[in-house]
């Protein structure tokens, strides 16, 4: 057989896998069939619903009572009224009722966070996202946030095309990374409140700065000379130079000199000690941040 010839065989092998591949992981999309919320406004998009139902469920730690929550009828109706105007409106299909960029931040954010509720409830009982898999699971994850697809003003989007093509491409805020949830234990907590508008701005900065104060996420080792940081930092290292850049601010250390800025008390007098210590990354951990 002719080189040329195996060559050939090669590829259409190679093409058929990849086919095989992208068939058995082909999108699959969740529809919620819903009213929309009791009271939903004419103009504009409310939270209400949503925000009514993390408060009876989100801990003062940030767990989420999983458990309970599937076993409220009422409630999981709830949380569908309240995607079935996620899936209605958006702000690409009806930019009219987002009146600001953070109005329209706030519903990606909150959409995409009740989606990965409503996913979890939809098959529960789970000890960890990773446990709803691909056929093909080729990328740890791929099940939960690349084959569902959920709409979003009609237009049927995959959580990780949300957090990337939507909401980190737009905005270029690395705040969000703080308070986007994806129901794992190394994930910043759930919070309660949904703000919007001017409030939104606080939220991020209070979700960045207690994320960075908690010491499962940024720890120093003094002995060894080194720097832990969250698996977030790693994977997402470029939103955070970028936002110094922006910034007028250096960047050669830029993990460092994002940390330190967000830092107080005690990690701020650390980090003032370890400017030139290495940084490595802390193992994420996929566990379900459900309540105990």
């Amino acid at each position: 057989m002719s080189k040329t010839a195996i060559a050939l065989g090669v590829v259409a092998v190679l093409a058929v896998v990849v086919a095989a591949f992208f068939w058995a992981n082909r999108p699959r999309k969740i529809t919620v069939d819903a009213d929309l919320p009791t009271g939903f406004p004419a103009q504009g998009f409310s939270h209400d619903s949503f925000e009514e139902l993390m408060k009876s469920y989100v801990g003062a730690d940030g767990r989420v009572d999983y458990a309970r929550w599937q076993q409220a009828a009422n409630s999981r109706a709830q949380l569908r009224s309240y995607l079935a105007a996620v899936s209605r409106y958006s702000p690409d299909s009806a930019p009219g009722r987002f009146q600001g960029r953070n109005d329209a931040l706030a519903y990606w954010l909150y959409g995409y966070n009740a989606y990965v509720i409503h996913s979890v409830l939809d098959h529960w009982p789970i000890r960890s996202v990773t446990d709803l898999k691909a056929p093909i699971e080729a990328v740890k994850g791929l099940g939960f946030f690349y084959q569902q697809r959920f709409s979003f003003g009609g237009e049927f989007m995959s959580l990780y095309s949300v957090e990337n093509d939507r909401i980190r491409a737009t905005y270029k805020d690395p705040r969000i990374h703080f308070v986007l949830n994806c129901a794992s234990e190394s994930c910043p907590i759930a919070r309660p409140e949904l703000p919007v508008g001017a409030a939104l701005d606080e939220l991020l900065s209070t979700a960045t700065s207690e994320f960075i104060n908690e010491t499962a996420n940024v720890k120093i080792d003094h002995d060894n000379e080194t720097i832990f940081l969250s698996m977030i930092f790693k994977w997402y290292e470029s939103d955070f130079v970028n936002a110094l850049r922006q910034d007028g601010k250096p960047v050669a250390n830029g993990l460092y000199t994002y940390v330190r800025q967000h830092a107080s008390g005690d990690l701020a007098a650390e980090l003032a000690r370890a400017r030139n210590y290495q940084i490595e990354f802390i193992d994420y951990d996929w566990e379900l941040n459900s309540a105990l």
